[in-house]
């Protein structure tokens, strides 16, 4: 069962749920907070917490048999794409690997995961009423796509609605099944792609989509493919 909790302000949803986890918060905790003070992104950076925009994190424990941790992030995925594009369905919505939806090729949302022990700590950004500018990339928000701005606590009531069903397929039917609807809400095949990848070097390709752990398939110029299981991947 879900349960939602709200704060005007804190400095990390997601630090604050890795801590309720360490203290025994069970399974289905939703946390969102108004503000953040010191919201986190992937990579490292920073996460810009202005008023009106969703800041959210949940808990998952793991089960015996569950797919791997890091396949979370397909599972919040699926369930923002379909939340997201109920609220602008003019927008072209996609995923882009691992867990970006993207709105008419703009960044719409970030996800980032958190462990400790079984506890797995699921945070989600949405720009619902602004959004940052960026250098690197291009954003932007439910507002700026309709003109109108949800309300947060409406959003995550239909976010938490959408996910729940995708965790018990990722548990019940498995990763296979969860991956075929992410290809599905992805880009297509041949998509120019950028990743940037840990060690600070970049790689340029195509999208060749995903293997069957869910890395990202990258198909370089000279036509060999490149399994990538962590970077940050940019739409050229």
């Amino acid at each position: 069962m879900n349960m939602i909790r709200t704060t005007p302000q804190t400095v990390s949803t997601n630090a604050d749920v890795l801590a309720l986890a360490t203290a025994g918060a069970a399974e289905g905790l939703w946390l969102r907070a108004e503000q953040q003070t010191g919201g986190r992104g992937r990579m490292g950076r920073d996460w810009e917490s202005p008023p009106g925009n969703l800041y959210v994190s949940t808990l998952v424990r793991l089960r015996p048999g569950d797919p791997a941790a890091a396949t979370l992030g397909f599972v919040a995925a699926l369930a923002l794409h379909e939340i997201a594009a109920l609220y602008a369905p003019d927008a072209v919505m996609q995923i882009k690997w691992p867990n970006d939806v993207m709105a008419n090729g703009a960044k719409l949302s970030g996800i980032l995961l958190e462990r400790t022990g079984d506890a797995v700590v699921v945070g989600i950004g949405v720009n619902l009423a602004s959004h940052p500018d960026l250098p690197d990339r291009k954003t932007t928000s439910i507002a700026a796509l309709t003109g109108i701005a949800p309300d947060a606590r409406f959003f995550l009531e239909g976010l938490t609605e959408a996910f729940q069903p995708l965790l018990s397929s990722w548990r019940g039917a498995g990763l296979p099944a969860l991956l075929n609807r992410w290809r599905a809400a992805a880009h297509t095949v041949g998509t120019a792609l950028k990743v940037s990848l840990p060690d600070g070097t970049a790689v340029d390709g195509s999208y060749d989509g995903l293997g069957d752990d869910g890395a990202l398939r990258l198909r370089l110029a000279d036509g060999a493919v490149r399994v990538i299981h962590a970077g940050d991947v940019f739409l050229v």
